[in-house]
């Protein structure tokens, strides 16, 4: 077990490293200026694909930066610049844009990288920490680090620097993204799975299209079988111009038991029901369902004059990750 006196040292080093990364990201604010705009600029105007580049953990940052672009409506990938050097540089083309990173602009491997956009006059920006740095010289739009310490007690450790650079990429992406209008449904087409994509998810991405219906005169034992058959325990009620005029449920069902079978659905339905549209969120759907205390709503199409189109259950919502 560690001594009171051991954790409280932890805990000082843990808020001396974030205040330290948080009073760098406050200078990068500060700092930003025109070139930032420039590079929005020339991103935007590319016709081919954003290249984002970077050796030991600027790489890593490089990486995570072509995942935000791609995932938010900038194509981009990453390409490793050892990997480029055999081989690789094929990848890119003119039209392109690359996006280099370096802290210390002097990254050897970068050098092949950086003479290949020059030779095929591809656009190329750079994130450095030096602005008279040989990487920083030679791009087209210069984005430049300010001097800030990095949050090991040593300076050597690249803490801060990748902090401020993951940052930078962060807003790029987002300019590019709000300038865009990126909306929440393309969004939903790069994230099909996991939580966000669930979040997203509209009830016509959910929903049967298989239903279970009656007309209103259809007898009772009828409907009991296309009850069994479908397995929502539920029948939608339709009126004579195929509209929903209502449901009926186990509760219908238990509420006139006495003389059921000799009844219609129209005699046993609940009128007017709960429904919803397939454009809504699913997660609107569940939390409708919560409230009323149901299994299911039938989805109508309000320009279809009531006409059920779907029918979604809390289950299919559940599956989907939506809670």
């Amino acid at each position: 077990m560690l001594k009171r006196m051991e954790k409280d040292v932890f805990l000082a080093t843990g808020r001396r490293v974030i205040a330290t990364e948080a009073e760098a990201l406050r200078l990068l604010t500060d700092t930003l200026d025109g070139a930032f705009a420039d590079a929005v600029e020339l991103l935007l105007a590319a016709r081919g694909r954003v290249i984002i580049s970077g050796m030991g953990k600027s790489g890593h940052i490089a990486r995570k930066i072509a995942a935000t672009l791609a995932s938010t409506g900038t194509p981009a990938h990453f390409v490793h610049p050892a990997e480029a050097s055999h081989g690789d540089l094929g990848m890119m083309a003119q039209g392109d844009v690359g996006l280099v990173l370096s802290n210390s602009g002097e990254t050897p491997e970068l050098a092949d990288l950086v003479a290949y956009t020059r030779r095929f006059g591809i656009s190329l920006i750079g994130v450095a920490g030096r602005a008279d740095s040989t990487l920083l010289r030679q791009c087209d739009v210069k984005l430049v680090l300010p001097p800030a310490q990095e949050a090991c007690q040593t300076g050597i450790v690249p803490t801060t620097s990748t902090t401020m650079t993951l940052a930078l990429g962060d807003a790029l992406a987002i300019a590019l993204m709000e300038h865009r209008q990126f909306t929440p449904e393309r969004f939903r087409v790069f994230h099909p799975g996991g939580r966000l994509g669930a979040r997203l998810a509209r009830v016509h991405d959910l929903m049967h299209r298989d239903l279970p219906l009656a007309s209103a005169d259809t007898p009772m034992t009828d409907v009991l079988l296309v009850m069994s058959q479908k397995g929502f325990g539920v029948v939608g009620v339709q009126d004579a111009e195929g509209g929903l005029a209502g449901v009926v449920t186990d509760g219908d069902l238990r509420r006139h038991m006495v003389g059921l079978l000799d009844l219609t659905a129209g005699d046993v339905m609940t009128a007017d029901p709960r429904t919803i549209g397939p454009d809504v969120l699913a997660e609107e759907a569940v939390a409708m369902m919560n409230d009323s205390r149901i299994t299911c709503l039938f989805v109508v199409d309000p320009a279809q004059s009531r006409h059920a189109v779907g029918i979604l259950h809390v289950h299919d919502c559940l599956r989907a990750g939506i809670v």
